[in-house]
């Protein structure tokens, strides 16, 4: 930094603000002292920053998502990304795969690099280790499913009323054969679409008609068990997909049997290309960028001193129609 201030004609201080993106610097003189930075190819030790600064922040956050598989957690963590950027916050991303115990060593990983806040998917039955992390007031934001064993704050989407609708969506259509495709069972959000589905199922008095397999975590899966249905002796008229590799599983099993264009279905969240398919594939669609962005918006006002009490937000997701959900039973 001495030779960078030296270079550019100004004091250390100078350079510190310009490269901690402080205010109060003219542009001409932030654009020389940036100039002679690149010159000398220095970059700003953010370990260094943190020894001195008041606050002892580290300007870095940990992000904790179910599945990099899955494009709901990649759109989460571009939007997460996305809010953090302006603040000079690096975000620390890393994957569980949806194991319960891989949860809490990836979180104390991100702990242990001393992250300003965590943003969790969570996979484990419990998150009660966190407790202490809440009461020495470090942010912790859920997301898409909410904490057990704590109160904090979290972001949803409405997956109980999203998978109702998709259930009363084919019963419109004429379906009493119905399958629920769904992912594990110990994934909270797995198993509230199936009560939503289930409850809406009994609402039409069709529950006796309907067929109900889960633990189906990938495509390959959710194909097999497709085609078992669909081969049976009674299959379905219509499927529910509860998740979106479940979808894809049931998309290339209804086309292998040439039962695309005779069986219905509804899949639990969008895709790419869903809408260039033949037909369109009818889907309840989250919106996991409000999602990210919500939760990254209340992790950053923690940060600037909310003391507030723990809030859940609920993002409702939207039914699109496109073609498959509207096949009527043969």
């Amino acid at each position: 930094m001495k030779h960078v201030a030296a270079l550019a004609g100004v004091g250390i201080k100078t350079v510190s603000r310009v490269m901690n993106n402080e205010p109060g610097v003219a542009e001409a003189t932030r654009a020389q002292v940036l100039r002679a930075a690149e010159q000398l190819k220095y970059q700003l030790d953010v370990n260094a920053g943190n020894l001195r600064r008041s606050d002892r922040r580290t300007r870095t956050l940990g992000l904790v998502l179910p599945s990099v598989a899955n494009q709901f957690s990649g759109e989460i963590h571009r939007a997460v990304e996305d809010a953090m950027a302006p603040r000079g916050i690096a975000v620390f991303a890393s994957s569980v795969d949806d194991d319960p115990e891989r949860e809490q060593p990836v979180v104390a990983a991100l702990l242990q690099r001393r992250v300003d806040g965590l943003i969790v998917t969570p996979a484990a039955p419990d998150q009660s280790y966190l407790v202490s992390e809440l009461e020495h007031e470090l942010p912790v934001v859920f997301v898409d499913r909410e904490p057990v064993g704590l109160a904090a704050d979290c972001v949803t989407s409405d997956n109980r009323e999203g998978a109702a609708a998709a259930a009363a969506h084919l019963i419109g259509h004429g379906h009493r054969r119905i399958a629920y495709l769904g992912d594990l069972s110990t994934i909270q959000t797995a198993r509230e679409r199936r009560r939503g589905f289930a409850e809406e199922a009994a609402r039409a008095g069709i529950t006796g008609q309907t067929f109900t397999v889960e633990e189906l975590h990938d495509s390959r899966a959710a194909q097999e068990a497709a085609t078992r249905l669909l081969t049976g002796s009674e299959p379905p008229t219509a499927i529910f997909a509860a998740q979106i590799l479940v979808t894809l599983g049931v998309l290339r099993a209804l086309k292998e049997l040439g039962l695309q264009h005779r069986v219905a279905l509804v899949g639990f969240d969008d895709f790419e290309l869903a809408d260039l398919l033949d037909p369109g594939v009818t889907v309840v669609a989250q919106h996991p960028e409000q999602i990210g962005r919500l939760a990254a918006e209340r992790l950053l006002a923690r940060l600037d001193g909310q003391r507030s009490r723990p809030e859940r937000f609920v993002v409702p997701s939207t039914l699109i129609p496109r073609g498959s959900g509207e096949i009527p039973p043969a």
